[in-house]
């Protein structure tokens, strides 16, 4: 199991914090779905090593990890694992291992670069450095998912590991090349929002270490240093078996693959004399440091503290014990924090705290808290501070403690239970972690036993210890970032070390109050009107009295999962020009007020201790909820769906926040380049229709929570229109109890509604739009292509594949430079309200050479025009399109949106199963034919991002 989860605790922007941080679910654990294996947890202060993984050296020292799993059938998951990471680099080789990495594609001894592309491109995956292979700060991984009932195709993969291994070639054109491009790559990197503030934190926060100076893409100076002899010297120091580890996960039998791993990497040898692998960490800092770091573009306030603590490996069953108690910990603090951006006028708008994996051989305990303007950051600190200072002082409760444990079981009862079902790349970087530090691989029999036996055992006391231990003000780094505009709003170090002070003051203990339940009594039930079971596709269809009409998909796929989805036609098509600001936020905002009578924060702590989640929404041309449930938890799903209907909440706080920060965000984003490109795009797609123009300030201040709520209850109050879809861990009869009372007594008008057909979308002809915002000197590009569309199986098949084949040779075609950057086509096409598509081919590329770069873009699809695609481009969309939907077939996500999709836009859902079968209509003509029909040129849109004229 994954004991420990990385944390990357100073992203400015998308921090996302982990340390085993249980989603709410089931309140008890559920009995497996098959006969209890798990293993007696040992009384040996060493953990076992799971039974079903093969682990051992070669004499040259390679560790080797093998494990038979038949998830996906037919696959296996291959890693080669090298601990040259960017942290060994010296002053001059900054990054060097990233460089090694990309090398690595242009060629091995056994693999010329021909070779190495097309054994790559039959896998029918995507493939390449940024895809099938990264470099961190301390190791280099390289990542093959290849099938197994093929020898020859397996044994190559081996093969290409071990090449990958020992036997880089680095040419010394291919050196060149990519020397170009990856300065480039760090040049434009370097001009970025985070980049800056990262280089402005991170010596703080990792305290002037070597990993403070060692990001893994290296500067452009050193970079154009490098050199085909100093590339080798770099892989033959460190690119050695005795800092190596080969994994291999999949649908075969282990003593094959180990005597494949024993035959092309026991020749394999380490350097004489070997360099000492040096070890890196980052000291302590004693007490406090502060920094105040701002950028020109950054759009928010960020507050945060992170305490620093020795890294905690798992090695022994006390180590687990102390884990949980963590997750524990963690569950519990997180639920407190984020409670405050829930209750009225909110000091935060994001908020989280935990302790978890740092960098640098640090674990660490992170507090953090985002808000939109300056002016309220002291309320914001004070808040986020004074939640971790009531854990410290008063503790949790046992209540909360109680609820916490039974989620940790459910989430092990979960995993236990699916265990058979979990995919080879789970247990890959689970192996490819233990190598990297020595963590135990117990196993989750072991780990299930482990807490079912001991969970009970954790007391609140002990709870209370580590927030004692934890929260602390020694080895603390507080963080603030901020635009530069703020600056002079910021406080000093000592006022906002003040305010943290001052937090801790007049806390009271924290009063845990959710044990009220969500409906005092059920509705009248209604009743099944008629049942059609469809056996082609295993589905069960029900129509009920009122006129609801359900689709059941009974699946085995994930252990305790239903998919919930509910959908009917009509959206904010319905409302008028001047109500329509208010429409277009009726469900978000109704989706943060609550239900019935209880507010947000009330209905939060009420489903804590539930695994589910259900969201209203209202589109363009359609309304609906969707979310998902644990089976358990399946009567509070219905309950929370009936209410979404019947008894939504008006919230008059809850709209003014929104509001405020709504107009906050206006105010945040006036001058970033980015928000201007993009509400520029929206207008010209939209045809500068008022519902396409981005929201202003003005219209904000026109909308009301009336006209909102009003028009939300309009949306739902017609039962009749609605398709119901339910995929998941669930028998049938089970469900038709469920239906009947929480579906068939919604209201019912019969009313038949649909959407109106605006009108809205790209205009016709050339047009040609450029935004002057910013200075960077990398233009961003959208070529937009779009039209009327006959929406039908056979034509979408084809838009399928001309996305895929575009992508194949763009991405090709650029792989040697030509001043273009991160090129993505992406095609949509829509039914309803009328039939149209759209061809988005994006890219960044040199202001300078903005215009040669669409030209040559132009040029791409000119040939695909009217040469067509290669054979292989089109074997190669067929084989991952096949690989890709037969892995889909295992999946409720894929059944959930296709079922609901096919309902929605009245199509036949047999087809769903006859995709496969279908690709045989994609040929070198057929794409052809459809390069021609849909990239035309007469219809083509050009909106550009420059920076500003000086």
């Amino acid at each position: 199991m994954n004991f420990r989860k990385t944390i990357l605790l100073w992203a400015v922007a998308l921090l996302v914090t982990a340390g085993g941080a249980f989603a709410q679910v089931k309140k008890k654990p559920t009995t497996p779905h098959k006969a209890t294996t798990a293993v007696k947890p040992s009384v040996s202060t060493v953990l076992p090593v799971d039974p079903n993984v093969l682990t051992g050296k070669l004499p040259n020292g390679l560790t080797y990890y093998i494990r038979a799993n038949s998830q996906p059938k037919g696959k296996a998951q291959l890693l080669l694992v090298s601990k040259a990471g960017s942290v060994i680099e010296t002053d001059a080789q900054r990054g060097m291992a990233n460089f090694v990495q990309h090398m690595a594609f242009k060629g091995t001894r056994d693999f010329s670069k021909a070779q190495l592309n097309n054994y790559l491109t039959k896998l029918g995956n995507k493939y390449g450095p940024d895809t099938s292979a990264f470099t961190s700060y301390d190791e280099t991984v390289y990542q093959l998912a290849l099938p197994t009932d093929t020898p020859k195709v397996l044994a190559s993969g081996f093969s290409l590991l071990a090449n990958w291994a020992s036997r880089i070639t680095f040419n010394e054109a291919d050196v060149n090349t990519e020397k170009t491009l990856l300065a480039a790559k760090v040049a434009l990197g370097g001009k970025t929002t985070e980049d800056r503030l990262q280089q402005q934190t991170l010596p703080v926060v990792l305290n002037n270490s070597r990993y403070a100076q060692r990001l893994p893409i290296g500067t452009e100076a050193t970079i154009n240093t490098f050199t085909a002899a100093s590339l080798k010297s770099f892989y033959a120091d460190w690119y050695r078996p005795d800092m190596q580890a080969v994994i291999a996960v999949g649908d075969f039998d282990p003593k094959q693959i180990l005597e494949l791993i024993k035959f092309n990497f026991s020749p394999l040898r380490n350097p004489v004399p070997e360099k000492p692998q040096p070890q890196f960490g980052a000291p302590p800092t004693p007490g406090t440091v502060v920094k105040l770091a701002t950028d020109k573009a950054y759009p928010y306030t960020l507050f945060q503290i992170i305490v620093k603590h020795p890294q905690m490996i798992i090695k022994t069953p006390a180590d687990v014990l102390q884990n949980m108690r963590i997750n524990l910990f963690n569950q519990l603090l997180n639920i407190r924090v984020s409670d405050l951006t829930k209750i009225p006028s909110p000091p935060i708008v994001y908020g989280q705290s935990a302790y978890a994996d740092f960098i640098g051989k640090q674990d660490a305990f992170s507090t953090i808290a985002a808000v939109n303007n300056p002016l309220k950051l002291e309320a914001a600190v004070k808040a986020v501070v004074g939640e971790t200072e009531r854990v410290r002082k008063f503790g949790f409760t046992l209540t909360e403690l109680e609820r916490a444990k039974q989620n940790a079981l459910a989430q092990v009862t979960a995993s236990y239970s699916a265990k058979d079902n979990t995919p080879s790349a789970n247990f890959a970087g689970e192996y490819e972690r233990s190598f990297l530090n020595k963590q135990a691989t117990p196993g989750i029999d072991y780990e299930y036993s482990y807490y079912i036996s001991n969970i009970g055992k954790i007391s609140v006391e002990e709870m209370n210890a580590l927030a004692a231990k934890f929260i602390t003000d020694q080895n603390r780094v507080i963080l603030i970032e901020a635009n530069d505009a703020q600056k002079d709003k910021l406080p000093t170090e000592q006022t906002l070390l003040k305010w943290i002070t001052e937090a801790g003051s007049e806390l009271t203990p924290y009063i845990d109050d959710s044990a009220t339940p969500l409906m005092e009594q059920q509705p009248t039930p209604g009743k099944v009107a008629d049942m059609k079971i469809d056996s082609v596709l295993s589905i069960v269809r029900v129509t009920l009295t009122n006129g609801v009409k359900v689709i059941l998909k009974p699946t085995a796929f994930a252990a305790n999962q239903i998919l919930i989805s509910a959908n009917s036609l009509g959206g904010t098509s319905l409302a008028s020009d001047q109500d329509f600001t208010s429409a277009n936020m009726a469900a978000q905002v109704i989706g943060i007020s609550g239900i019935a009578g209880f507010n947000q924060t009330q209905l939060t702590k009420m489903l804590r201790d539930k695994s589910l989640s259900l969201t209203p929404y209202i589109g363009d041309i359609s309304q609906g909820i969707s979310g998902y449930t644990a089976a358990n938890n399946f009567d509070s799903a219905m309950q929370l769906l009936y209410l979404y209907f019947t008894s939504p909440r008006k919230d008059t706080e809850v709209w003014k926040t929104y509001i405020d920060q709504a107009k906050s965000a206006l105010v945040k984003n006036a001058n970033d380049p980015g928000t201007a490109y993009q509400d520029t795009m929206l207008s010209v797609l939209g045809s500068y229709n008022p519902r396409a123009i981005p929201v202003t300030a003005e219209k904000l201040d026109a909308a009301s929570l009336d006209k909102a709520y009003t028009f939300y209850k309009a949306r739902f109050a017609d039962a009749s229109n609605f398709t119901f879809t339910f995929t998941g861990d669930f028998t049938v009869n089970d469900m038709i109890p469920y239906l009947a009372t929480y579906l068939g007594s919604l209201p019912s008008t019969n009313s038949k509604e649909t959407f109106k057909n605006l009108g809205i979308h790209p205009p016709a002809g050339q047009i040609t739009k450029n935004v002057y915002k910013g200075t960077s000197d990398k233009s961003t590009v959208q070529l937009v292509f779009n039209g009327d569309y006959e929406y039908n199986d056979g034509n979408n098949i084809q838009m399928d594949a001309l996305e895929e084949i575009l992508n194949i040779r763009l991405v090709d075609s650029l792989k040697d430079g030509n001043s273009i950057y991160s090129p993505s086509i992406r095609i949509s096409y829509v039914k309803n309200p009328e039939g149209r598509y759209k061809v988005t081919l994006a890219f960044l590329a040199d202001a300078s050479n903005t215009d040669k770069a669409i030209a040559y873009m132009l040029s791409q699809i000119d040939k695909l025009k009217q040469s067509g695609p290669t054979a292989d481009d089109v074997n190669l969309f067929v084989t991952r399109e096949a690989r890709t939907i037969q892995a889909q077939f295992k999946q409720n996500t894929f059944w959930q949106a296709a079922l609901s999709s096919a309902a929605q836009n009245q199509q036949n859902p047999h087809k769903i199963i006859s995709h496969v079968q279908d690709l045989e209509q994609v040929t070198i003509q057929s794409v052809k034919y459809a390069a021609g029909r849909y990239l035309n040129t007469g219809n083509l849109i050009k909106i550009i991002l420059l920076p500003e004229k000086k």
